[in-house]
């Protein structure tokens, strides 16, 4: 007798999609966050200590970082203005937010952005490619936990058949 698949009822009330959830979640938060005091969305200093992360765990150096960058915005980006964006002397030069996506790209680090979207009030996701290299890395995690677990298995019982 074949076995009948439980279906899954994904209309009921209780059941939220998760980008429901996601948006429910957002809600919550915004509402809870109390309203801006003065200065309290000044993240410069913030965003600045970020950049300078990235740039130190990247394995890059800056030349690379802004020759990247200057390919992907088709402009030029030098060292020079890399290095006065995160100088701690020059704390009114700023990166232009257009170029932040190629940075984050270019020290493969989105962090900055982070900072840009918390501030905002925003929750951002990974685009599909990244999801599904995640999910990709969550299933070889798990083929070879698996593994693991049976060499564990065959090691009892090996240990088990010699102590009788």
């Amino acid at each position: 007798m074949a076995k009948r698949r439980k279906k899954i009822d994904n209309r009921g009330p209780q059941q939220l999609s998760l980008f429901d959830e996601i948006r429910r979640i957002q809600q919550d938060l915004v509402a809870a966050r109390p309203s801006p005091t003065e200065g309290s969305l000044n993240i410069a200093e913030k965003l600045r200590r970020s950049m300078i992360n990235a740039i130190k765990t990247s394995g890059k150096d800056r030349f690379q970082i802004t020759g990247e960058m200057s390919h992907m915005v088709g402009r030029q980006i030098t060292k020079m203005m890399l290095d006065s964006w995160t100088a701690e002397s020059k704390p009114g030069n700023r990166p232009p937010a257009d170029i932040l996506p190629a940075f984050c790209k270019a020290t493969a680090n989105t962090e900055p952005l982070e900072i840009l979207n918390e501030a905002a009030g925003i929750f951002g996701l990974p685009g599909p490619d990244a999801l599904r290299a995640e999910i990709q890395k969550y299933a070889e995690q798990e083929r070879r936990a698996r593994a693991e677990k049976r060499k564990r298995e065959m090691f009892l019982g090996e240990m088990e058949r010699r102590g009788k």
